[in-house]
């Protein structure tokens, strides 16, 4: 071998040479290269940047008093560390009890269009329904119909039977599976159920389970990826609904983003002319403060469920038999 080594002449050597920093910058059929390396962290850099420069700059700006708004030197780190605008948006918000409205409006509607439309993507995924593309194909276009159309029918419908006013719509909606976006719950429940291996329901069958018990301890465990993206997704459009709920609650109840819409004649209200010498003017730290509370609650649910969304995402496009 070394006598092999030693036999290569000098052109052979700069071959050698030449192809191993070939392969370092280029890599190989195996083995990405340095190039395509940088070129896809910047590429994912640059996108992580897109979405998270709002967080940093709302999370920078609301903890600024009014004199770091005002310096141009002032960028991100506030000179001035202060509270005072996250105290003056949560009175502004109502916060506690905008929360306790919101969580109301969002956590059971969520869950049961989460499990509603579970059910019925694992009958269209796993039996043979009549007619199940004239299904698949309606679900698709009532997900194209704008919601504005439906608006003013179920309206008249809920007020027939004297529901408006209260939070019962929504979440009768939820469990009828008409929640928001539904049918985009149901085509991923059905694409997921539709390409599991059937030998696994036929092996529990066989061990006498019943349709019922297969579907809850068998498609539902392997559909947790499924769950997941759906009830994080419906949690998250059902809480920044503020069309339904105020259209159906009738004031009833008032959620956090409905707070928001409100939030520049509700903080102007509480902090009248006279205070604007003491602080009391709308700035854009509150205003900021305000929408960062809102939406609090979301990234806490997102924290917590990070590990699991980001499996859900990768396995909810696994294909079987």
């Amino acid at each position: 071998m070394k006598n092999a080594v030693k036999s290569l002449t000098v052109p052979e050597k700069r071959k050698q040479a030449l192809y191993k920093v070939r392969r370092f910058f280029l890599g190989n059929a195996e083995k990405s290269g340095f190039v395509s390396k940088l070129l896809t962290y910047v590429i994912l850099t640059g996108l992580g940047f897109v979405f998270v420069y709002p967080i940093f700059y709302m999370l920078s700006t609301s903890f600024m008093d009014s004199k770091d708004l005002v310096d141009s030197t002032v960028t991100w780190i506030p000179t001035h560390f202060t509270l005072d605008s996250f105290i003056k948006a949560g009175r502004t918000l109502d916060f506690w009890n905008g929360l306790r409205d919101s969580l109301i409006m969002t956590v059971l509607p969520s869950i049961f269009q989460t499990c509603v439309l579970a059910l019925s993507g694992y009958a269209l995924g796993r039996f043979p329904v009549p007619f199940k593309k004239v299904w698949i194909a309606l679900a698709v276009f009532i997900f194209l119909i704008p919601e504005q159309v439906t608006m003013i029918p179920r309206y008249l419908l809920f007020n027939s039977y004297q529901l408006v006013g209260t939070i019962w719509p929504t979440y009768l909606i939820a469990i009828l599976g008409q929640g928001i976006k539904s049918s985009v719950f149901l085509l991923v429940y059905y694409q997921f159920f539709s390409s599991y291996p059937k030998s696994l329901d036929e092996a529990a069958q066989i061990d006498g389970a019943g349709r019922i018990r297969v579907f809850t301890q068998i498609a539902l465990p392997m559909a947790v990826p499924a769950i997941v993206v759906c009830f994080l997704f419906s949690f998250i459009w059902t809480w920044n609904n503020t069309t339904q709920v105020a259209q159906y609650s009738m004031g009833a109840v008032t959620t956090l983003p409905m707070h928001l819409e409100q939030f520049v004649d509700k903080f102007n209200k509480l902090y009248s002319s006279s205070q604007v010498s003491t602080g009391g003017a709308l700035n854009e730290a509150i205003r900021l403060a305000g929408t960062l509370l809102t939406i609090l609650p979301l990234i806490i649910l997102y924290l917590v469920l990070q590990k699991q969304f980001v499996e859900s995402i990768e396995r909810t496009g696994i294909t079987g038999e």
